[in-house]
């Protein structure tokens, strides 16, 4: 194959980490509000939103074959193309509910059965579009050039949290006040999406480069099925055989658990009456709020976690991460009680718990990456990963019929209730961790 090393990395890693995020973000978080405003109740909402979680808790099963078959480039266009197809598709088949049963909130999902199966497609695509983008980020690039562009891969990435979580919304918002039709509001954003994911794989065709790295693991290397299911098994035999697997993995499956149960029900509280014990907020300013300023605050809250961890270690920074993943989380206590119509006020609430989120989160991603180390560090990694899908995956399945019988008020102070797993697990977990790992050489 071809060296193309002539083609800068500006004209690819960018588009490509901003697509690596937007079927993220449309599968796991667009398709929460989107269900919302088309009035599913919010238990059923919940649990189906939470099952698309799975494709990405289990893609360290197939990921060894990306490296077996094919390219990665090859697999970069192909999901690519497979999840436009799958965006045009759900722009085709949305349905579109009587205003009647979406103001009663009695939309049954059943009549979006086609939809949750494209996004199931799109949710399978997208992970194995991660796992391929990651592996060519590592080997298009020199070690220096993946250091230089680790910081533009991780903003791109980002922005498209703020353009799948705020842009998006806005955009919704605005047509379903032009338009006063919610669903054709949602099929023209829907459409809007796949015209730009489009335009990005059509760009990829072109400039995506063609390594020589690039080959398939089997190119020049007759190797049995046998002996690729025998390696294949031999990475997860070592990970389970890893000293402290078991504390490690409810670390992992626990760490999150106040926030797993929050983030499902964070846009259907800011949306909902305010009878219904909701802020009654329109979907152009949930946008603004919640997918701009928030993530916004989310974005500073990992950065400056990464450098305080840098300059402490990981294992003097566990307990005040362990805080700022939990203490925040009383600002939607008191935006459940109070509700506030003030959107400084929301706003402010809001920035508060995303910063101390992405500052909290920052032990989490070391810690992974801590326990990873070793001879399968790569396939360890991603076996931790699904794990962190999983932590996500089940309390946001059972979020929302735990608020329907709570209400919002007791939900959220269920969810500090939560809190006290953080604490408990951070304080075995940290015990385990090298005094010097994460500190900055």
């Amino acid at each position: 194959m071809k060296s193309d090393r002539k083609i800068s990395p500006w004209l690819w890693v960018p588009t490509l980490y901003f697509a690596e995020g937007i079927p993220y973000f449309l599968v796991n978080n667009i398709s929460v509000m989107m269900f919302t405003r088309m009035g599913v109740p919010n238990g059923q909402m919940a649990l189906f939103t939470s099952l698309l979680y799975l494709p990405w808790t289990i893609k360290p099963f197939w990921s060894p074959f990306v490296d077996i078959l094919k390219t990665k480039r090859w697999w970069i266009i192909a999901m690519q193309v497979l999840m436009t197809a799958c965006f045009v598709l759900l722009t085709l088949t949305i349905p579109h509910p009587s205003a009647e049963m979406i103001a009663a909130g009695e939309t049954p999902i059943s009549l979006f059965t086609l939809m949750l199966i494209l996004f199931i497609i799109t949710a399978f695509a997208s992970a194995t579009h991660d796992i391929a983008a990651d592996g060519f980020y590592m080997l298009a690039l020199t070690q220096h050039q993946q250091a230089a562009f680790v910081g533009a891969r991780s903003v791109f990435y980002r922005l498209s949290s703020i353009f799948g979580q705020g842009v998006l919304l806005v955009i919704a918002g605005a047509l379903e006040t032009k338009t006063g039709n919610i669903p054709l509001a949602w099929q023209l954003t829907l459409l809007v999406t796949s015209v730009l994911f489009g335009l990005i794989a059509l760009w990829h065709v072109f400039f995506v480069p063609k390594p020589a790295e690039d080959k398939s693991s089997l190119e020049g290397k007759p190797q049995t099925a046998k002996a690729i299911l025998m390696e294949f098994g031999r990475t997860f035999v070592t990970y389970f055989k890893k000293p402290g697997i078991w504390l490690a993995m409810i670390f992992m499956l626990v760490y999150r658990l106040p926030e797993a149960f929050l983030i499902k029900m964070i846009n259907p509280f800011l949306v909902a009456s305010r009878d219904a014990g909701g802020l009654g907020l329109a979907t152009e300013t949930v946008g603004i709020a919640y997918g701009t300023i928030g993530i916004a605050f989310l974005m500073l809250g990992g950065i400056l976690g990464g450098i305080f961890a840098s300059r402490v270690g990981l294992k003097r920074s566990m307990w005040w991460m362990a805080a700022c993943m939990t203490l925040p989380c009383l600002s939607f206590v008191y935006l459940s009680i109070w509700q506030p119509t003030n959107i400084i006020a929301i706003s402010t609430a809001i920035a508060i718990e995303q910063f101390g989120y992405g500052f909290g989160f920052t032990a989490y991603m070391l810690y992974m990456m801590y326990f990873s180390e070793g001879e399968f560090k790569t396939a360890h990694y991603a076996i931790c990963t699904a794990f962190m899908a999983l932590s996500m995956m089940i309390p946001g399945m059972a979020a929302g019929y735990i608020q329907e019988a709570l209400g919002y008020v007791n939900f959220f102070w269920m969810v500090i209730a939560c809190c006290a797993a953080t604490l408990i697990v951070t304080f075995f977990v940290r015990r385990q961790v090298n005094e010097s790992y994460g500190l900055k050489g």
